[in-house]
């Protein structure tokens, strides 16, 4: 079968062999949940609770504030500890509401048993599942009844699920698509539902064909949907490369998916749809990947949403070694973490803890203007003059040779020869040019 993909991208080390074969596992947490009002991007929540207070399980605890927000579920029954700045896995403390578990589970009201979405408006599914606090699974956290919204004069031809999983080293979309196929479907046709003239895709990267038959089989009494094979490929699993390989659509500069028909959802997503509009569950569990080599029993595991990053080490054996390098995330994309009592939050997808091998990286060197990072770079951008401009400081160039539409993929960083950190200079000067921007408006 013909295997799509898009232009340009690179081909770093798997490294998925940890736990591309593990089931996931369910744990429970142990201590106290932290759940930050900001998992999404958009306007932070609001706590609607306060000290002393108690919550049961699927109570809604911080409000939306705007459109592009989204809001926050307790995923434990027990009593509000504190409402405090909490250090976040991107680094900075958030106002969060602190649960102390009672172990007991208790079900707010709110979650009602299954419904037939078939017998539901368009409007009443999107409402369930901006209730829910649905967001984009895949890490961007982009509220998701925001992405079911587009304008009205957008006409939705593809809604396409994610199954790339290019990541190095994460596997828990794998998993989700080999031991939930039937879900992602449901959740793909809740989405079909929203959009009856289109057409949903399923797209599974090649090496993954347990994931691939799995799915196929699920979808073969759905005659708006179907399976599509990519060559592996990263980073495959951005929106614009995805539409590309998918629908041989390309999103110019400043539009978004809608523009060209498409919608894009995470696997995790669309199981995480399911759940809200067919058995009223918020967003309150999340599949973690906790790999790499100073672990000594890496797995893919199925946590709440609050539960510390220790307690995942901890489920996974521990240390065998020191780590040199703990990542929130992949080896690509992820954010380096200094601290392990931080929670998991919705856009969490893996814990990576590299040896000191694994983390190993070359002392940095002069460009050679070899033209590598050009070559690669998959929204063809000059990383080199990129680079260049944001070391001094020049963010008007950066901006002006389309800087802010860099992916922070980190193909440019990957394959170069003098060990150049393209992508982190380019990400700097990108976040100040925003702060600019903001203090500006």
């Amino acid at each position: 079968m013909k295997a799509f993909t898009f232009k340009r991208g690179v081909h770093p080390p798997h490294g998925k062999h940890y736990t591309q074969n593990k089931p996931i596992e369910y744990i429970l947490p142990k201590g106290v949940l932290v759940y930050p009002m900001i998992q999404h991007i958009g306007a932070p929540c609001e706590p609607i609770v306060k000290k002393g207070d108690t919550v049961l399980l699927g109570q809604k605890i911080g409000e939306q504030k705007g459109f592009v927000s989204s809001p926050v579920h307790s995923s434990v029954s027990g009593i509000v500890k504190d409402l405090c700045p909490m250090l976040h896995p991107n680094g900075s403390k958030v106002l969060s509401v602190v649960v102390e578990n009672d172990h007991k589970y208790q079900e707010h009201e709110s979650i009602r048993g299954i419904l037939d979405y078939r017998s539901l408006s368009k409007s009443e599914i999107i409402d369930k599942i901006k209730e829910a606090g649905v967001v984009g699974m895949g890490g961007a956290g982009f509220p998701t009844h925001v992405k079911l919204s587009p304008p009205e004069d957008k006409k939705i031809d593809y809604i396409i699920i994610n199954g790339a999983e290019c990541e190095p080293y994460l596997t828990s979309d794998h998993r989700v698509m080999i031991e939930e196929a039937e879900r992602v479907v449901e959740g793909l046709s809740i989405m079909l539902h929203i959009f009856p003239g289109a057409q949903g895709i399923i797209a599974i990267e090649n090496n993954k064909m347990d994931a691939y038959e799995a799915l196929n089989k699920a979808v073969r009494n759905h005659s708006t949907i179907k399976t599509i094979m990519l060559k592996p490929k990263y980073p495959q699993g951005a929106e614009k490369q995805l539409i590309y390989a998918a629908a041989k659509r390309k999103i110019p500069p400043g539009k978004l998916p809608s523009d060209v028909g498409c919608i894009v959802h995470n696997i995790d997503t669309a199981v995480a749809i399911q759940r809200a509009v067919m058995r009223g569950r918020p967003l309150m569990r999340r599949i973690v990947t906790v790999t790499g080599g100073a672990l000594r029993e890496p797995k893919n595991l199925k946590v709440r949403i609050g539960t510390s990053y220790r307690e995942l080490i901890e489920a996974a054996g521990g240390f065998i070694s020191e780590p040199a390098k703990i990542i929130s995330g992949g080896p690509m994309m992820g954010t380096a973490i200094f601290s392990l009592d931080i929670p998991v939050v919705k856009g969490t997808s893996a814990i990576l803890c590299l040896t000191k091998e694994e983390a190993f990286r070359p002392e940095e060197m002069n460009c050679i203007r070899c033209g590598k990072c050009v070559g690669v770079c998959p929204m063809n951008l000059l990383p080199l003059e990129l680079n260049g401009y944001a070391i001094r400081n020049e963010l008007k160039q950066v901006e002006k040779n389309n800087g802010l539409h860099c992916l922070e993929c980190g193909s440019c960083s990957f394959v170069c020869p003098s060990n150049r950190h393209l992508v982190q200079s380019i990400r700097t000067a990108k976040k100040q040019i925003l702060i600019n921007k903001r203090k500006n408006s």
